[in-house]
């Protein structure tokens, strides 16, 4: 005997097959991205106000804390900017450690948040997606790219990447989290 308990429509089916790709997609997702031990790779980057600027050059004289956000007018990401701009930046001042948000958006539209949220750290674009691919943080978002104003749809997963002096990776978090777990991940940098 068959009851409607046990009996499963096609649209369920469906659904339960969706969510079950969804997770083999985020597992294989997670075993790709950047871990701590991995190399920070030589890059340039382009700063919204300032143009180049070279991560090798910036390691030299301190970690570097690479905070990944998906573009200027996206909510979540002003919002956690903004945070990090209130909370985070004094914890980091008189420190060596470099914080630098970094999207695949062109430079001329991050200008847009820096000063919106007057920011004072460094806000540069990766547009050829050398960190966003290094790292596998990246995925594809249709029509992305008239946002970005770039040729790829390639957004970040957002995510926080913390590499010490030397270049290696001490640290990874995806989501991004709070401003207090940044700052103790820093400390506890050689």
């Amino acid at each position: 005997m068959t009851t409607a308990v046990h009996r499963r429509t096609p649209a369920a089916r469906r659904t339960d097959d969706e969510a079950l790709r969804r997770q083999f997609d985020r597992d294989a997702i997670w075993d790709r991205l950047v871990k701590p031990g991995d190399r920070l790779p030589s890059a340039t980057l382009l700063e919204a106000d300032l143009g180049p600027i070279h991560l090798d050059r910036l390691r030299m004289t301190g970690p570097i804390v690479l905070v990944f956000f998906r573009y200027a007018s996206s909510e979540p990401c002003n919002e956690i900017l903004a945070s990090y701009q209130r909370d985070l930046v004094p914890a980091l001042a008189g420190g060596p450690a470099h914080l630098v948000a970094v999207s695949p958006q062109i430079p001329a539209r991050l200008t847009e948040i820096k000063r919106r949220h007057d920011l004072g750290f460094f806000v540069a674009s990766d547009v050829r997606h050398i960190l966003i691919d290094a790292f596998n943080l990246g995925f594809h978002e249709p029509g992305a790219d008239v946002l970005l104003g770039a040729r790829r749809s390639i957004l970040p997963f957002p995510a926080v990447v913390i590499a010490d002096r030397t270049g290696t990776i001490r640290h990874v978090d995806v989501p991004h989290p709070a401003p207090a777990r940044i700052q103790a991940a820093v400390r506890t940098l050689p």
